[in-house]
This record gives C-alpha cells, sequence and structure tokens, in this order.
C-alpha cells in the first residue's frame, strides 16, 4: 500500500513538473525523448499531450529542414491516439499510410491501426490492414500479437485454414499472454477438422482455465467419445458434471444420458436426458426418443406417451419406433382407441419392417376389437396376403374367422380355418361351431347333402358340445327332408336328451318332428305320443305349429280306428275355424260315412262353400263323386265331377274325366262317355288313367260292334292295338343290362331304344330309368335331359319324380333357372306327397328369387310362409321375396317391414343385403337422418360383406351430398375410391366424387 501510494504521488509530481515545462519547451529534442519513454512504456496517455504539443510548435522551415524528426512526431502522435481508441486519428492513420515515404513506419502504422480496429471489433477491417503489414519493421512482441489477432480474425470469418497456423505459433510458447487463448482457438479448429488427438492435446492445456475451463470440459468429453473411448468419456463428463460451474453443463448432460442410454442403462439415464429436455430451448427429436424411452422402461406410461407423441409426423426411423411404443404405451395404459391411430401411423411407415409387420396386425386387431368391422376385415385380408409366412398368421387368420363367424360369413371363415396350421384352442373350438353355421347357410340354399356332411365333420369333432344339440337338431331335420327317417328319429332323440332352444330349434319342433316320422312309419301310437307332447289341449289362438299337431293326433286316432275320439278333435278344429278346418270336415265327412253316407256328402259339399280357397276341393268333389258312383247314382256323380275338372291346379283331372266316362257310359250315354275317354288319351296320354280310358273306350266301340272304328279311333290316339315286338325285345335288351348294374351299357341301349322307338311302349320306362343312371353318374345335363322330357308329359307315373329330379338338377347343378322355375311350377301343380309340394313351393321361390321375378313370387312366398314344417332358410327367402316386391312397386314400408323380418332372422348375407335395402328405402323417402343410421347398421353388424358394406357407404355419400354437406360427401366418396375391391362400385364412387365436387363449386360460386 505504501509503495503504491508513493507511486501515485510520484506520477502526481511528474504531472505537476511537466505541465510547468510544457509552457516553455526550451529543447524539444528533450521533450521528443520523453515522450518516447513514455510510449516505450505503454503510457500513451503521458506521451500524446507532449507529442501534440511539439507536433503543433513545429513551422513550415522546421517540418522541412527536419523533415525527418516531423514524420516521427506525427506518427508517435497518431499511433498514440490509435492507441487511446480516438475515432478521429484512423482519418490520419490513413492518411499517412497513403502518403509518407517511410515504408518501415507506414508498415507500422498499418500494423497499429489494424489493432484498433481489432480493438474496436472491426475485423474485417483489421485482417485487411494484418496482410498488408510486414513484420519486419515490428518488434517481438507486436509480432506475436498480430500473429495471434490475425488468426482470431481468420477464425471468426471461419477461414480455419489460415488461422489454424497462427495459433499454432502463439501456442508454442508458454510465455505469451495470449498461450491460453491459442491454444483454445487451435484446439476448436483441429475439433472442426475432426483430428481429435491434436484437439485434445491443445484442450488439454486450458483444461482448468478460469474462462475456457467453462467449455473446454464439453469439448473433450466429446472427443473422447468420437475416438471410442465411451467410458472415459462419461466419466470424465460425470466427474466434470459433478465440479460444475460449466458454460455447457445442460450438453454435458445430454452427453451423460445418451451414453447411458447406448449402454442400455435407462435408470441411469433417465435423470440426465430429463434435465437437459426440461431446461434446454430447444431439443431434437432423438433426445425426445431417448427420453421417452426411458420412461417407457421405467413403466412411466404417461410420461412415455407425451414423449413419443411430438415425434410423429414423419416417416423415418426414429417415428416409425416412436408410434410403435406409442401404440404399446396406450394399450398399457387401456387407451385402445388411441393405440389403434399410433399403430396405423407405424404401419404406414416402412422403415422397420418387422415393426411395420407388427404394426398393421396390431390395427387391425384393435380396428375388431373396437368395432370398425369393415376396417378390421380389410386390413386382416391384407395382412395375410403381405405376410402369409408371420408369426402372427395364425393369429390373424383366427381372429378374421371370430369376426367373420360374428358377422355369419361361415364360408370365408371356414375357408379360412382350415388353412390355419396348428389352430390354437381357441380355434379349435370355433371349428364345429364355424362347420354347423356353414351347414346352415347350405341349408338356407337347399343344398342339404353338402350340408349334412358338413354337420358330420362337426358332429365327429371333440370340440362340439357348444352347438352338438344343434347339430343334432338339423341332422334330424335334414334326413327327414331326404326320407331317411330311421336317422331322422336318432337324432332327434340325441337332441331331445340336451335340447336347446333358438328359433326354430326347440323340443316342441323336435317332438313334432318326431311326430311326423313315425305317421310316415305308420306307427299311429307312437306318433300320437309325440304330437301330444307338442299340445293335447289347444286354445282357441294355438299358434300354427300347435294346430297342425292337434290335426295330426286326430288322424292319429283315426288311423287306430278310435273315430269317436278323432271326431271329437275334428269337431273342435273346425269350431276353432283353424286354417286346417276344411281338413277337419273332411275327415269328419269320411268318419261320418261309415254310417252315414248322406251325411258324408252334406260334409264334403261344405267345404267348397265354407272353404273357397281349400286345396281340398277337388278332392272333395271327388270323393263325393265316388260316393255316388259307389252307390251307382251316376247322375249325381256327374256335378261334382264337373267341379274338379274346372280346378286350375287339381291333379285329379285325369281320374275326373275317366270317372265322368264311366257314369256316362253307366247312363247309357256311349258317345258323351267316349268324348271323356277321348280327353283322357289327349291330354294325359301317358297318365295311368290313359290305359283305363283305352279299354273303356274299345268295350264301349265292342259292344256297338264298331271294331275296326276302334282301331282308328285306338291308332288316332297314338295307340298300336298290334304288340310290336322288336319294340319289346330292345326295351328288355336295355332292362337286362340296368338290372344286372352294367349301367353305361344299360345307358347306352336305353338310348338307343329311344331313338329308335321315341314314342315306343316302353318310352317312359327307357327316359327315367336312363336318366336316373346318368344322375348318379354326376352327368347332370343327360340326366335333366331325360327329366324333363318326362315332366313335358306329365301326368304319367314317373312324372312326380321326374319333375322333382328336372328342378333340382336345373337349380342345384345346372343353374338354368327359367327351367328350375317351369318345373317346380308343375311340381307344385301335380305333386301328390305334401313332402314334394313344399319341396316345389321352396325350389319355386328359390328360382324366382334368382330370376329376380319379385312380383311373381310373392303369391307362392306368402303361400310356402303358411305352411308347416318351414325352416328360418324359407321364412327368410320369402320375407325378402316379399320386400322386393314391395319394394319395385315403391310401396317402401310394407318393403321395410318385410325386410326386418329377414334381419330378425338372418344374421349372413341375406340379413347384410336387408339392412342395406332398408338404409335406401328410406333415402328414396327422403328419410335422410334414418337412411344414415341405417347405413351405419350395415356397416356396424353387417362388416364382412364387402359388396353390402361398400354399397352402404355409397348411400351414405349420397345422404351427405343430398344434405349438401359436400366434405363429408367427398371424404366418403373417396374413402371408396381409394379403398374400395370392387371395381364396379369403385367407378361409381368416383362418378359421385366429380357430382360432388361439381355441385359445390356451383353452390361456392351462387354464395360469391
Amino acid at each position: 500500500m505504501k509503495q503504491t501510494t508513493a507511486l501515485i504521488t510520484l506520477l502526481g509530481l511528474f504531472h505537476f513538473s511537466y505541465a510547468q515545462q510544457t509552457r516553455e519547451l526550451t529543447d524539444p529534442q528533450a521533450t521528443f525523448k520523453q515522450a518516447k519513454e513514455f510510449y516505450q512504456r505503454e503510457q500513451y496517455s503521458l506521451a500524446y499531450p507532449l507529442l501534440k504539443d511539439l507536433q503543433s510548435q513545429q513551422t513550415s522551415a522546421d517540418r522541412s529542414s527536419q523533415a525527418i524528426t516531423y514524420q516521427e512526431i506525427k506518427y508517435y502522435t497518431i499511433v498514440c491516439a490509435l492507441k487511446q481508441n480516438e475515432e478521429g486519428a484512423v482519418v490520419q492513420a490513413q492518411k499517412f499510410i497513403e502518403t509518407e515515404d517511410n515504408v518501415a513506419r507506414v508498415q507500422m502504422m498499418s500494423f497499429h491501426l489494424a489493432e484498433y480496429y481489432f480493438r474496436k471489433d472491426d475485423l474485417a477491417a483489421a485482417g485487411s490492414l494484418y496482410e498488408t503489414t510486414s513484420i519486419a519493421n515490428l518488434s517481438n512482441r507486436e509480432v506475436a500479437d498480430m500473429k495471434f489477432h490475425q488468426g482470431y480474425v481468420y477464425f471468426t470469418l471461419k477461414q480455419y485454414d489460415k488461422a489454424k497456423p497462427k495459433f499454432d505459433v502463439i501456442r508454442q510458447d508458454k510465455n505469451d499472454p495470449n498461450y491460453a487463448d491459442a491454444n483454445y482457438y487451435y484446439g476448436f479448429i483441429c475439433f472442426y477438422e475432426k483430428r481429435y488427438n491434436d484437439a485434445l492435446t491443445a484442450f488439454s492445456v486450458v483444461e482448468d482455465h478460469p474462462t475456457y475451463g467453462k467449455v473446454v470440459p464439453f469439448y473433450i468429453a466429446g472427443i473422447k467419445y468420437s475416438l471410442g473411448q465411451k467410458e472415459q468419456a462419461l466419466q470424465y463428463a460425470e466427474a466434470k458434471l459433478k465440479r460444475g460451474n460449466l458454460t455447457y453443463e445442460n450438453q454435458m448432460r445430454q452427453m451423460v444420458g445418451h451414453a447411458y442410454f447406448e449402454k442400455k442403462q435407462f435408470d441411469k439415464a433417465l435423470p440426465y436426458l430429463e434435465t437437459y429436455v426440461n431446461k434446454a430451448d430447444s431439443v431434437k427429436r432423438e433426445d425426445i426418443y431417448e427420453l421417452s424411452y426411458c420412461y417407457y422402461e421405467a413403466k412411466n406410461w404417461n410420461k412415455a406417451i407425451n414423449g413419443f407423441k411430438q415425434i410423429s409426423g414423419k416417416e423415418d426411423s426414429l417415428a416409425q419406433n416412436a408410434m410403435y411404443l406409442l401404440g404399446d404405451a396406450y394399450l398399457k395404459t387401456g387407451q385402445k382407441a388411441n393405440a389403434r391411430n399410433a399403430f396405423l401411423m407405424c404401419a404406414r411407415n416402412s422403415s422397420n419392417a418387422k415393426q411395420q409387420e407388427v404394426s398393421q396386425y396390431n390395427y387391425a386387431k384393435l380396428s375388431y376389437e373396437l368395432g370398425y368391422q369393415d376396417v378390421a376385415l380389410d386390413e386382416l385380408q391384407e395382412f395375410l396376403n403381405k405376410y402369409p409366412q408371420s408369426e402372427y398368421t395364425n393369429e390373424a387368420k383366427e381372429l378374421l374367422v371370430n369376426m367373420l363367424a360374428s358377422t355369419n360369413n361361415y364360408k370365408d371363415a371356414l375357408t379360412l380355418l382350415e388353412s390355419v396350421k396348428n389352430p390354437s384352442p381357441n380355434a379349435r373350438k370355433l371349428y364345429p361351431v364355424v362347420l354347423y353355421g356353414r351347414a346352415t347357410e347350405l341349408i338356407n340354399d337347399g343344398m342339404l347333402v353338402s350340408a349334412n356332411d358338413l354337420l358330420t365333420k362337426a358332429e365327429a369333432d371333440a370340440n362340439n358340445t357348444g352347438v352338438l344339440p344343434q347339430i343334432d337338431f338339423w341332422k334330424g331335420e335334414i334326413s327327414y327332408r331326404l326320407n331317411k327317417l330311421d336317422d331322422a328319429i336318432r337324432y332327434y332323440f340325441e337332441y331331445l336328451k340336451r335340447p336347446i332352444s333358438y328359433i326354430e330349434i326347440n323340443p316342441a319342433n323336435a317332438n313334432y318332428n318326431l311326430g311326423y316320422c313315425f305317421l310316415k312309419r305308420e306307427n299311429y301310437n307312437q306318433a300320437l305320443g309325440f304330437f301330444e307332447k307338442v299340445v293335447k289341449d289347444p286354445k282357441i289362438n294355438a299358434g300354427t305349429l300347435e294346430q297342425d299337431a292337434y290335426v295330426r293326433s286326430a288322424d292319429c286316432y283315426y288311423m287306430n280306428r278310435n273315430f269317436k275320439q278323432a271326431l271329437a278333435m275334428y269337431d273342435k278344429v273346425i269350431s276353432y275355424s283353424w286354417a286346417a278346418g276344411d281338413y277337419a270336415t273332411f275327415q269328419k265327412a269320411m268318419i261320418t260315412g261309415v254310417s252315414n253316407e248322406k251325411e258324408k256328402i252334406n260334409l264334403l259339399a261344405t267345404i267348397s262353400r265354407r272353404y273357397p280357397q281349400s286345396n281340398l276341393s277337388a278332392d272333395a268333389n271327388m270323393e263325393v263323386a265316388n260316393t255316388y258312383i259307389a252307390a251307382e247314382q251316376f247322375r249325381e256323380a256327374i256335378p261334382y265331377l264337373k267341379n274338379v275338372i274346372s280346378d286350375p291346379l287339381s291333379s285329379l283331372k285325369p281320374k275326373a274325366y275317366l270317372k265322368m266316362g264311366i257314369a256316362n257310359y253307366n247312363l247309357n250315354n256311349d258317345n258323351e262317355a267316349l268324348k271323356q275317354y277321348t280327353t283322357v288319351l289327349q291330354q294325359f296320354p301317358n297318365s295311368p288313367e290313359a290305359d283305363a280310358a283305352l279299354e273303356n273306350a274299345r268295350i264301349i266301340y265292342v259292344e256297338q260292334g264298331k271294331t275296326s272304328d276302334y282301331v282308328a279311333f285306338a291308332r288316332s290316339m297314338g295307340k298300336e292295338i298290334t304288340s310290336n315286338q322288336e319294340d319289346e325285345l330292345m326295351y328288355q335288351q336295355a332292362e337286362v343290362q340296368f338290372n344286372n348294374g352294367n349301367f353305361p351299357v344299360a345307358a347306352k341301349k336305353f338310348e338307343e331304344y329311344l331313338t329308335r322307338f321315341p314314342d315306343g311302349k316302353f318310352a317312359l320306362e327307357a327316359l327315367y330309368y336312363k336318366s336316373e343312371i346318368y344322375n348318379n353318374a354326376k352327368d347332370y345335363a343327360k340326366a335333366a335331359e331325360g327329366y324333363e322330357k318326362l315332366s313335358d308329359l306329365v301326368p304319367n307315373k314317373f312324372g312326380e319324380k321326374a319333375l322333382l329330379n328336372a328342378a333340382r338338377l336345373n337349380f342345384f347343378e345346372l343353374k338354368n333357372y327359367e327351367k328350375s322355375e317351369k318345373y317346380f311350377t308343375k311340381l307344385k301343380e301335380f305333386a301328390t306327397s305334401q313332402e314334394n309340394k313344399l319341396e316345389a313351393m321352396r325350389g319355386l321361390l328359390r328360382s324366382q328369387f334368382q330370376l329376380q321375378k319379385w312380383n311373381d313370387a310373392v303369391t307362392n312366398a306368402k303361400d310356402l310362409l303358411t305352411q308347416k314344417g318351414i325352416g328360418s332358410d324359407d321364412k327368410v327367402i320369402a320375407n325378402m321375396a316379399i320386400a322386393k316386391s314391395f319394394q319395385t312397386s315403391n310401396q317402401y314400408d310394407q318393403a321395410i317391414s318385410y325386410y326386418r323380418q329377414v334381419v330378425s332372422l338372418n344374421k349372413s348375407a341375406y340379413g347384410a343385403e336387408a339392412r342395406y335395402e332398408i338404409a335406401n328405402c328410406f333415402f328414396v323417402q327422403d328419410r335422410l337422418s334414418d337412411a344414415e343410421k341405417a347405413a351405419f347398421e350395415v356397416v356396424n353388424k353387417s362388416g364382412s360383406y364387402e359388396t353390402w358394406v361398400t354399397k352402404a357407404y355409397l348411400l351414405l355419400g349420397d345422404v351427405y351430398l343430398k344434405e349438401k354437406d359436400y366434405f363429408n360427401a367427398k371424404a366418403t366418396y373417396q374413402s371408396i375410391v381409394d379403398n374400395a375391391k370392387l371395381e364396379d362400385l369403385r367407378q361409381e364412387a368416383d362418378r359421385k366424387l366429380k357430382i360432388a365436387q361439381e355441385e359445390e363449386k356451383k353452390n361456392s360460386k351462387v354464395g360469391g
């Protein structure tokens, strides 16, 4: 302190002494010398006033005579001003450089001006002067300063190749005041050039420097990491962070966190990355990902989710990884809808093939679980096509099977399930369910044999417990329809051991059907027992099934000759005015006729009057006629026979004409009798009655003695009187081969016979047997040809069988629905058994359905719905046909009512179609809100039926367009254009999309 005070005192005295002397400069050289001493000691503020006084006192003569001295004074004056950062000195220095001829001083002035600019941070000006300055006249210190400053200028201008050698010179001298700075900048340039060892050497010099020590550790750690010394880098960085006081402290945390992340020590990485991200103004996506992954590993799902969400929006691998983990994190927290969206983003990114595969599966699976059935179906099918060897293939197939089964698309479900390798226990449990479901679809289509084969498979499956009662029931039903009564009885009994109830599957129907089985076997006691299990004491409002069971019970009493009980029951049916009242009246008449034929006739005569639509009218009239004929009251029989003939649907017409002939013959009206016989031979030449008519005609002609007229008459009817031995012999040859089981040869022989004798005596037999052979050989075209010829000749002894087979073959095998319609129609007219009549009604309905003859189908459909023993499949098709008839007639409310019946009965393809048509009817009625709701019903409940789902989306687009909601209309049409697999519907959507765009454009112009 004393020394400092003394120094200040001396300086003050010096200033006072000097101030006294400046008034009188007695020795300019001494003053100049003094000024230079101050300059040398860098006391520029002391030198500068002396130099300025000297400069101002010099006369022109002095300047001329002492030019060098003046130049020197001028030089030092300007330099001192520059040293004190006077702006005015810049112009003087520039002028000095431009005008003076002293090269050494000009060079030195350039240096000092450059330094001035350097201090003023005008580095461009400084750099320019440094480049023009020679070091020859500079002191070592000045040379060193210039090199460092020049290097710094180059450094700031990023001219590292020029800066580096400048710094390298300075960093060699530990005593240089810029030693630390030079090492720092040199190290930085080497770091930039990736010359990490050189950089590390330079940085080590300033590692603990007060200023650079805050920065350099960040670079040193980075260098070690880049040199592969990761463990050293990690330890170094952690140690420096513990010490603190770092400029890049947050970046160091990032480095440490990343290092631990790479080592998969996520628990250690977490706090470093968390602090870094929280404190940083901005961070890279990679940092967010690493921090989020650490949260994920720590099961901190919410923070992981929040982080991963920030990385979406790009198509790189980082985004894909993030979306993959985001989806899983959402699943861990039960957020399935968000997980689905995350997996969708991942699935649309192809950076990582495996993640893309898993994500597409998860997206499809979640779509299924969340009710996006149409999306799930498309995605699962696409997944299976794209990844047939995936580890998820079986799971995807099983999931798709579940979805198809849940929407009753059992056909595709079965195909898919049978392609699963090593099915899971769940899939094995589902297999019999799908088999059963597919069988019911085939039953709906009338494919009873194929359905039975699937049910047999399901019956043999060990996992069938859940559907075994249903299997037994339908096996019984199919066996009954195929007239395999033993099998039907066995399966119905199996069902009744463990009965369940579902629509038509219930104990009442099983007992009812068992009753019919035993009734067909003529085991009336057993039949009665089962019918009475259905109903014994019915109410007046009993259902159709109970009514029929009660009537059949009465029939059993009747067949067991318990006429009293039967009569009481028939009377109850009549008094309740049930649909079978006509039949009960008929049966009552038959019982009464045992003792009172008059009462029998009276009862039968009431049927036509009381039941004008009765199918038994013809039978009743025929029975009355037969009763009169048996009593030889021929004239009384004739009106009733005429009633039979006038019935347009009666199959009794050949018998009626024959009986009319007999009645007239017995009334001695031979000509009228011959007229009736002629009608039989002309209209029904192949019927059994034709032979009787020919014989009765022969008797009349013989009695009249007109045998030659008889021969002419017979020939005019196409009948040969003489036996044709060649005809019979040729037929017998074919018959022998048939009886011996040599069917191919027999078929050929029958064909040869028919070619030779197309109207031969055995033509009917030849046609029938050769058709049977072709049918058994599955040559359906040839079989159908023969059955059709026989069918066109009905009535004949093979007529009903021929009609049934002709209709069946054309429908099921040949798909010729026009012909199947024709022959089912004729079968309905000529069938004598209730089973064949019912099959005719079923087949006719399905033929007309295929031909879309909705109006033609209505009468038969309504008739079918009244029949006993029809299944849900019949009800579905019938209601569907009636609905379409109403729809084509613009009676939309009625159509919707019947379509709803279909939906309640069927969850598969017909149900999907019915749902769509309901929406379509609403749309046509302009009930847009109802149409929209109904269309979504199709999407949500019939997702596996692509045609109807796509049509439903089209309808939704139409609804939005009609509501002028162009945004949703365009979006809906566009989604179909982008995703529809059905080209015709895709093109329709594209056309409607253009319409929507055009309408929006028009409306926007109006608005403007």
